[in-house]
């Protein structure tokens, strides 16, 4: 009986190289002057002379941007704003023949298994979340044309980012608040080790930390209503004056918070002043309705698929940062005065 053939991989010169699959590409591609050593790429050529490699015609195809799809990666977390970013993402992508997968990470956050068998088999590029950045080694996206949203331009992933002006968010979140009068601060931040977040709390801190006799008391939940719950009525229980304004990282932190202010006796606005961030459908349905800063998610999703097709085209993507704004309702008033 004959005995099946196999056929060297990429993946396989790499580790007979002791490359990684990146500079296999480069090397068998003619395109690694400048990028790694001419005895890195002599040692490349020679391992695949040796397996009898041949480049796969399919995986030359996706080099060429020719399996014209995109991956979506989110995390399982604020899934209505994630919608209308895959929404924007798919409107762009189909006006350029392009189609878009939505892959939410399994946990929200954390490793995800390859939705394909091998991703970079499948598809042409990757527009990931920073929130879900863990799941991209274990698809290899970070191997395939990367595009990162709500990511540090400085420490990225990709080839490009793109990012919403949250830091002016909070700066106008907090303006409001000290123009109301507000000097005790308490930031329900939301617990996720992520740079979108981060930059929420160093921009509360900084913008309130210029005016003398204030206060930013902060405590961390998940983003969930029931964490929120937990942990706001436990911050505003807490000994020493009570907070005047709850700033929160989430619309669904900010929900939260109204239950704990409630279980309390406490009212809003009259009591404590609530904001949140990302005006969700949410943010209409309670009562009153919660003053919080607008993010244009289908904006976003477009302006993510088109850093990556200027990528894919060799282009350089749009610069600057999303504009966002401050939506007032009725969860914000002056502090009361005893």
């Amino acid at each position: 009986m004959a005995r099946a053939s196999t056929h060297p991989t990429s993946r396989d010169v790499a580790q007979a190289a002791g490359v990684s699959q990146a500079a296999v590409s480069l090397v068998l591609g003619e395109k690694w002057r400048g990028r790694v050593s001419e005895a890195t790429a002599e040692r490349v050529r020679e391992a695949a002379r040796e397996l009898g490699y041949r480049p796969n015609l399919a995986a030359r195809n996706l080099r060429l941007g020719r399996t014209r799809t995109v991956l979506l990666v989110v995390p399982a977390l604020t899934t209505e704003f994630f919608a209308g970013v895959y929404t924007g993402a798919a409107r762009l992508a189909a006006e350029h023949g392009f189609g878009v997968v939505l892959y939410p990470s399994p946990e929200g956050i954390g490793p995800a298994r390859d939705p394909f068998g091998s991703a970079q088999a499948a598809l042409d590029g990757v527009i990931a979340s920073s929130m879900a950045a863990d799941a991209l080694t274990a698809i290899r996206g970070d191997q395939l044309p990367l595009v990162m949203l709500d990511s540090d331009p400085e420490g990225s992933l990709g080839a490009a980012t793109v990012n919403l002006d949250i830091a002016d968010g909070v700066r106008q979140v907090a303006e409001h608040l000290l123009a109301l009068g507000h000097r005790r601060f308490l930031h329900l931040a939301a617990d996720i080790p992520s740079w979108t977040f981060e930059v929420r709390a160093r921009e509360l801190a900084a913008r309130v930390g210029t005016i003398p006799g204030t206060e930013v008391r902060t405590t961390r939940a998940p983003i969930s209503i029931e964490g929120a719950v937990a942990a706001a009525e436990a911050a505003l229980a807490a000994p020493g004056p009570r907070p005047t304004a709850l700033v929160c990282d989430d619309d669904k932190l900010a929900a939260g918070a109204y239950k704990a202010a409630r279980r309390l006796g406490l009212r809003v606005p009259d009591d404590i002043s609530v904001t949140g961030l990302d005006d969700l459908a949410l943010a209409t349905a309670i009562d009153p309705e919660l003053t919080t800063v607008r993010l244009d998610a289908e904006r976003f999703g477009e302006r993510g698929m088109a850093a990556l097709l200027a990528v894919l085209e060799g282009r350089t993507p749009e610069e600057g940062d999303i504009p966002v704004q401050l939506v007032i309702r009725g969860s914000t008033a002056p502090p009361r005065t005893s």
